[in-house]
This record gives C-alpha cells, structure tokens and sequence, in this order.
C-alpha cells in the first residue's frame, strides 16, 4: 500500500515533474494535484480527497502555501505538509514553520533527499535538509547536550516563535531592548545557532512552542 501525497504548485511543468518522481518511489504514489491553495482546501472536503502528506509550494496565486497551511493547521492537524519551493530567505522560512510546515524543501532537491523528507516526516513528524540548514542555522551540534535555560530565556524564546519585533518583545516583558538583545545572544551562543529561525527550530523540536 502507498502513502497518497498531493501536490499544490501553480507551475503546471514542475507539479508534473514533481508527481513523475514522487510515482517512482516505492511507497509513495500522487493522488492528485492542485494549482493553489484554494483548489486544495475544496478538493478535501472530499474524504476521498485526503491525502497521507501535501508537498506545498510557497508563492501561489488566489491562495498561497503559508495561508494554505495555516488553514490545514486548524481544520486537519493530523495532514503534514512540506514546503517545496524556490524561496530560500529567512522570512519566508520562518512564516511557512510558523504556519505548520513539518519541513522546507528547495525544488532543486535531489530525489533522494524528496523521497527521505516524505518518510521522515511521516515517521518522526518533521525534516529539514542540511541544505537549508546550512544556509540558515547552521548545525545544531549541542543538541543531544542537556542545556540549561533560563525561565525568562525561554519566555523570550517562545515571543521570538511568533511575528512580533524584538521591540515588540521587549514591551511584552516589560524589559528594555537591550535586555532583550541580551536573551537573543546568550541563546544563540548556548544553542550554537546563528538567527532567528534557529531559534525558532530548535523551540519547534524540543516542545517550546508548537505551530
């Protein structure tokens, strides 16, 4: 029996690139694609329409894959998605995690590393490529170390999780900026991370904050 897996993408060439891999894969088969979010969320109102796993692209016209997967976030937890786009900035990273993304793939992934994110997030419930992780966060190498974090670091870990400023954050703890500025760099020193979406990552893996 095959996982279904559906493909949301508005380029017509890449989503059926995208559903020839996905088909050689031995446990693995598309049910179905769709060209925007909105396509998407109409097709599962259908039982038969739902899927084992989305591969999601990020810029999409009438309704993209980080208001998509708010969306499924809310009415189906239970359905993960993994982002597959061209997209490589912090920002759009860290709003696609935010939103409920299990892991962030580049559409130049090598198929190998598609077929692994499928079976990984299935089975452990997220993926993130080296690839991404190098470019952004750099690796995590203290984490199978305990680390001891504060409870006011870890309060501000939780704000960072969300949209707001450090400015913003700041006000929220009743503490000035630098203040702030001063949880940022002592996290990022104690999780050898390098910004915010590490950050973010790291809080998502270990219980902090769940999207």
């Amino acid at each position: 029996m095959s996982y279904k897996v559906v493909i949301v993408d508005d380029h017509v060439l890449l989503s059926q690139a995208i559903t020839e891999l996905v088909n050689v894969f031995n446990d693995f088969a598309v049910l179905y694609t769709c060209s925007n979010g909105k396509e998407l969320l109409t097709k599962l109102k259908n039982d038969d329409n739902i899927p084992d796993i989305i591969l999601m692209d990020v810029n999409m016209p009438i309704l993209n894959g980080i208001e998509t997967t708010k969306i499924l976030n809310v009415e189906y937890p239970d359905l993960p998605v993994i982002a597959l786009s061209v997209e490589e900035d912090e920002k759009t990273i860290l709003d696609m995690l935010r939103s409920g993304a299990k892991g962030y793939l580049m559409k130049d992934t090598k198929k190998e590393i598609l077929e692994e994110a499928l079976i990984e997030v299935l089975q452990n419930g997220y993926y993130h490529t080296n690839t991404v992780a190098k470019l952004l966060i750099g690796s995590l190498n203290n984490r199978n170390i305990k680390i001891e974090l504060k409870e006011r670091e870890i309060e501000f870990m939780k704000h960072a999780c969300s949209e707001k400023n450090y400015k913003e954050i700041a006000e929220k703890m009743f503490v000035s900026p630098k203040t702030v500025e001063g949880y940022r760099d002592k996290l990022y020193e104690k999780l050898n991370i390098k910004n915010r979406i590490g950050l973010v990552l790291y809080a998502i893996k270990n219980g902090f904050f769940q999207p």
